[in-house]
């Protein structure tokens, strides 16, 4: 047992880490959204891996300082078919488990997987927004939804009308039944009434088939309300439903003080939109602040603060340095390897996940930067533990087989040792 280290494949890994890192932002930008989030971070975690694999196989191919000379001359070949499932399917299942989890809200708080839009309709927006912006806007949020979302829409004046109850966007077919109705709205000369379209909400938020997908609201409007929405906003806020405001074009204060308040009773933000083309940007933000998460972006919604997934976070991802650590000894087919990565890969888990929790903050370029410090993290400190936790070369086994008459084991292992025993004496 023998501290050592072996620098070409410390350098190795942190390359892969980067190649790794790279591919993993590819499959970000290209699929986050689009496909379950799931089998976003196995793959994630997965090709980080392989890509680890990879060039440390290829540092001890060419300087087998770890696993001895003999490695390199009897187990190269067996390296090469564990590489595959040692990394890339070991870490595939270990990152889709630990998101799993990660996406479970504590405490009995519903995942946000609906929204319902209450849009003001009344006579004041033929000034405020001639061109029906709003309605835009609207129709460009949808577009951008995820399949497994539900919307619902309403308009209002002095009374709502449901325009669209709770609807899959599971096609684009379905989205574009939806634009055609919102199409079809004519702007009437009706007031505002905020109590009115909240309570319309409800009842279709308690109506949805499913009780347990959680729901985000969005108001916009242009006015103030004199009815009294004090009964329906303690109900929201009972039941954990955000109500995100948008005040467009507003002159008068109090309007802008009661839909803020609107949205601090419920948890939810109020942004503020001098005129209908900063209307796109506003529903994406709201959007954007919808409680999904991965273990590698930044936490949005309600569970944004929450110290319970602050943990989590750190926990999975030194589950993950932990489990990469020890897929890189089964490509070695080395147990003590395996110890000694395994435990550096808690130690480099453990850094990244507090790197990603401390560092992530929405930010395109920042958030990259440090998701490619933590890749870095999590791929080169477990490979400097084989200097600190001592290890052994990978020799032949040896096997306690029954010996025979003349003395020698009747094991296949045994009668393949001796022949390779003569084959070294010249016989």
């Amino acid at each position: 047992m023998q501290r050592k280290i072996n620098l070409l494949l410390v350098l190795f890994s942190l390359i892969g880490g980067a190649v790794g890192f790279a591919a993993g932002e590819i499959m970000l930008r290209q699929w986050l959204g689009e496909m379950p989030r799931l089998l976003l971070m196995g793959l994630y975690f997965g090709v980080l891996a392989l890509s680890v694999g990879l060039f440390c196989l290829l540092a001890e191919m060419i300087s087998p300082k770890l696993n001895g000379a003999s490695w390199k001359l009897r187990y190269l070949g067996l390296s090469w078919k564990l590489l595959v499932p040692a990394t890339l399917a070991l870490l595939f299942v270990v990152g889709l488990a630990l998101q799993l989890l990660y996406q479970i809200n504590p405490g009995g708080v519903k995942q946000v997987k609906d929204i319902v839009l209450m849009i003001d309709n009344s006579g004041s927006m033929s000034e405020t927004d001639p061109d029906n912006g709003r309605f835009e806007a609207a129709k460009t949020l949808i577009s951008q939804m995820e399949s497994d979302k539900q919307v619902a829409v309403i308009t209002f004046d002095d009374h709502p009308e449901l325009l669209q109850p709770f609807t899959p966007l599971d096609s684009e077919a379905a989205k574009n039944e939806v634009y055609s109705k919102i199409d079809g709205i004519v702007t009437t000369s009706g007031l505002t009434n905020f109590d009115a379209v909240l309570r319309e909400a409800m009842e279709q938020i308690k109506g949805k088939q499913d009780p347990k997908r959680g729901t985000v609201a969005i108001l916009l409007s242009d006015g103030f309300s004199d009815a009294d929405t004090s009964g329906i906003l303690s109900e929201y806020a009972n039941e954990q439903i955000a109500v995100n405001t948008v005040g467009l074009s507003l002159v008068d204060p109090s309007g802008t003080d009661l839909l803020r308040h609107i949205a601090q009773q419920t948890g939810g933000m109020y942004y503020d939109v001098p005129d209908s083309g900063g209307l796109n940007l506003a529903f994406q933000q709201i959007y954007d602040t919808i409680d999904e998460r991965t273990l590698v972006t930044e936490r949005t919604g309600m569970m944004e603060h929450s110290t319970y997934l602050a943990i989590f976070r750190v926990a999975a991802l030194l589950l993950i340095g932990i489990a990469l650590g020890v897929s890189l000894g089964l490509v070695f087919d080395n147990r003590h390897l395996a110890l000694s990565f395994g435990f550096g890969g808690a130690v480099s888990g453990l850094l990244a996940g507090l790197l990603l929790e401390w560092g992530l903050d929405g930010s395109t370029v920042g958030d990259t930067f440090v998701r490619f410090g933590a890749m870095l993290i999590l791929s080169g400190v477990l490979t400097l533990f084989s200097w600190i936790i001592p290890i052994k070369e990978n020799t032949p086994r040896k096997t306690r087989g029954r010996r025979d008459a003349g003395g020698g084991t009747n094991s296949v292992e045994g009668f393949g040792q001796r022949a390779r025993d003569s084959r070294s004496k010249g016989f």
